[in-house]
């Protein structure tokens, strides 16, 4: 697969909203998991929640979002990053590591419970970068 770089958004508690009115929008096949599908959240009113949701229209236009969980400060108007994802482990560590030296890790890159390895970082202009290698290259 070769690695993508999509648009992340986030909300407060209405992706699942927002997500299917994009679908109206775009058509195409939208996926949405819950923070309890991925035992994600210690805290039960998230578990209805979207931790992951991705719309891939037809035409090729593919864009992810997910809800801010509670202990997360949420402002709109910041509520957008970019997301690195593919199966090219080599190239994807490269990425985030350039992209976090001079910035923040903010999640470090290891294994995700959905099975890929995942992490976020801030670059040093404050852009907030989200890095996920698909769990496949592990086995190849």
């Amino acid at each position: 697969m070769q690695t993508r770089l999509n648009p992340y958004l986030s909300f407060r508690d209405n992706a699942r909203q927002a997500m299917e009115f994009y679908k109206t929008v775009f058509g195409g096949k939208l996926d949405i998991n819950t923070f309890e599908q991925f035992h994600a959240s210690e805290d039960p009113s998230e578990n209805n929640k979207v931790m992951h949701a991705q719309l891939e229209a037809e035409n090729g236009i593919i864009f992810m979002a997910s809800d801010t969980p509670n202990s997360m400060e949420y402002k709109p108007g910041t509520n957008i990053s970019m997301s690195l994802s593919g199966d090219n482990e080599t190239e994807l560590r490269g990425y985030y590591e350039k992209l976090s030296a001079g910035g923040a890790v903010t999640m470090p890159l290891e294994k995700a419970p959905w099975g890929d390895t995942f992490g976020m970082c801030a670059d040093q202009f404050g852009i907030n970068w989200m890095v996920n290698i698909s769990g496949k290259s592990e086995a190849a």
